[in-house]
């Protein structure tokens, strides 16, 4: 339901603040941002830390990821895509504030695949605090961790996952709405924000 705007994006006082607003735009009733190194920087294997503060409230999907840099090409989701984490607010059934989700998409026979996991903060949500948010990426498996937990892997060594041994850049953004979590309802809060303090990037020479 959002319209993506350069001016919902800030770098200030050390960190990344991507803000979702009730705000009419264009044909679209909430903004937000969402951010890419495509063209810019693309990466193929290596750990990825992310440290971030997440929004919350029903509808609110904020999302770390990846796409592959073939997507222009080949298209989705024959390109593949790495979701590092992605949140899907509120407290609807399937909606959680305290549950993140690590995924895989790629094509098999003409057809969209998919594989994830999730992992669940106890006590808080992942509004509260900063957290980190990783994958480990290699030639044979991808492994998901929040604050260094692992909590999912998928062995990436068979020919149908071949688009993770590519290159693939990176995207920040936070969704107002979709089929996963739903739309916005009574209690929606705005504007809601989600600060990143880092991302890092770790490869062997």
């Amino acid at each position: 339901s959002q319209y993506y705007l350069k001016d919902n994006t800030k770098v200030r006082d050390g960190f990344l603040t991507i803000t979702a607003r009730q705000q009419i735009y264009d044909t679209r009733n909430y903004t937000s941002s969402r951010i890419t190194t495509q063209n810019k920087q693309s990466f193929q294997y290596g750990r990825v830390d992310i440290l971030a503060a997440l929004p919350k409230c029903q509808c609110i999907w904020p999302a770390l990821w990846m796409l592959g840099d073939n997507i222009t090409a080949v298209s989705w989701p024959n390109c593949g895509e790495i979701d590092i984490m992605e949140l899907v607010g509120g407290t609807k059934p399937g909606n959680s504030d305290r549950v993140v989700h690590g995924t895989l998409h790629w094509e098999i026979n003409d057809d969209h695949a998919e594989y994830g996991n999730s992992n669940t903060l106890s006590g808080s949500d992942f509004s509260e605090e900063f957290h980190v948010f990783s994958i480990i990426w290699d030639d044979k498996n991808i492994r998901w961790y929040r604050d260094d937990i692992l909590y999912s892997t998928v062995d990436i060594s068979p020919n149908s996952l071949s688009a993770f041994h590519e290159k693939f850049f990176v995207i920040f953004n936070i969704a107002v709405g979709g089929n996963w979590p739903g739309y916005p309802d009574a209690t929606t809060k705005f504007p809601q924000r989600m600060h990143v303090d880092y991302i890092r990037i770790f490869q062997e020479k």
